[in-house]
């Protein structure tokens, strides 16, 4: 059976119970626009032919009015609500999905979302199949590219002066053959996370990497002056190189995630299960000296397994127990010995690019190519989800302790 405009639109939007009606609006055609409206009136009084006298709204006729749909405003019979008040009387309640309606954008921000969450500008006719019509491929696509390259400006060139930087996490991640993403994410005091920027590369050298840097200190992002900075890093040399080099005097935590990953690939499937403990022992930790026993229980059972795997904890050294030295509480642990924040903007970020065959190399007029158009909006989608720092009440704790460091 034919699934419902409707049905389709909840699918594509992937809307769940907080979301509010305008997300379901915007870019919804004439016939689900009513059915939606009709929902929220069936919220507030009740079944259409319901006992309705014990409910604070009443159904009250309707009027004809113009909503903005594809492009053009179109004529409507819009139901109206009223609402009784305590001394006997009655006023018009207004309809949130109505107020939704009004908006003459949103037409194009519904296109947009759908495009962002994965609908290829070739399917827009199966997600909006009646009042996309008239609208070809082609157009979507030109709206899409205007849309794209906005979100490039909005994320590579925004004014970060105002952002108080508390922990840095750089990254990179491969997008294509040859083409490589580096991103930075930043956590300021209260907890709330923000995509800096990023830079696309061959690789994830050096030059790259510094280059990012440099571009976030010219947006006006700057080293606090009374405390140190501390950088979650996933143990690569060249963005530790950099890092140090633009903002020299950081705190770099290794990522005990793939610390132990690269540990597994050098012990038997045996032992895994041992250093899975030790390891949860060592994020566990409070304070520096519960921490310096459980990274000496690991290097002793590492010791007795296999050379390589001892070089490659003692290649690490210190910058493995950096947040835990700084003696914070222990709850910060789960989301600042990681580099998981950053790695699930990449999960969402394959996911938006998955089906991305190919990327242009020539750039457009405004010198933005076609992979950063993918990127930034993929980048911008993620952030649209960012909550703030589980336990985030703990981060003025930190920002004592670095403060302490510097």
């Amino acid at each position: 059976m034919k699934k419902s405009t409707k049905s389709r639109l909840k699918q594509a939007f992937e809307l769940n119970e907080e979301e509010t009606f305008q997300d379901m609006i915007r870019g919804m055609v004439k016939s689900a626009l009513l059915g939606v409206i009709e929902e929220e009136i069936e919220g507030l009084c009740g079944p259409r032919y319901g006992r309705s006298e014990e409910r604070p709204f009443y159904r009250s006729g309707g009027v004809s009015a113009s909503v903005y749909l594809n492009g053009r405003y179109e004529t409507v019979r819009r139901p109206r609500v009223r609402e009784r008040l305590m001394d006997g009387g009655s006023r018009e309640h207004g309809l949130e999905t109505w107020k939704a309606a009004k908006d003459p954008a949103a037409w194009e921000d519904a296109v947009m979302r759908a495009v962002l969450g994965g609908v290829s500008t070739r399917q827009m006719e199966g997600v909006y199949p009646d009042d996309l019509a008239s609208h070809s491929h082609s157009s979507v696509s030109r709206l899409w590219n205007e849309r794209a390259g906005a979100f490039v400006q909005e994320l590579q060139h925004s004014d970060l002066s105002g952002f108080d930087l508390l922990v840095l996490m750089v990254d990179g991640v491969v997008l294509g053959k040859d083409l490589v993403a580096v991103v930075a994410l930043g956590f300021d005091v209260d907890g709330h996370k923000r995509v800096l920027g990023y830079r696309l590369g061959s690789s994830e050298n050096a030059e790259v990497c510094k280059d990012l840097l440099v571009a976030l200190v010219q947006r006006g992002l700057r080293m606090p002056k009374e405390r140190r900075l501390l950088a979650v890093l996933d143990g690569s040399q060249a963005l530790e190189k950099a890092l140090l080099e633009v903002f020299p005097g950081t705190l770099v935590q290794r990522c005990l995630v793939h610390k132990e990953r690269n540990l597994r690939g050098y012990l038997s499937r045996k032992s895994w299960g041992e250093l899975a403990r030790l390891f949860t022992r060592l994020r566990r930790s409070q304070g520096a000296a519960a921490a310096e026993e459980a990274a000496q229980d690991i290097a002793a059972f590492l010791k007795g397994q296999n050379a390589q795997a001892q070089a490659s904890w003692e290649e690490a050294g210190d910058t493995l127990l950096t947040l835990l030295r700084l003696g914070v509480n222990n709850h910060l642990n789960v989301a600042l010995l990681s580099t998981n924040a950053i790695e699930n903007i990449f999960r969402n970020l394959r996911s938006h690019l998955g089906r991305v065959c190919r990327y242009r190399d020539k750039p457009d007029q405004e010198g933005v190519t076609q992979a950063d158009k993918w990127l930034a909006s993929g980048l911008l989608l993620a952030e649209e989800g960012f909550r703030r720092l589980n336990h985030y009440e703990h981060l003025k704790e930190l920002a004592k302790a670095l403060k302490r460091a510097a």
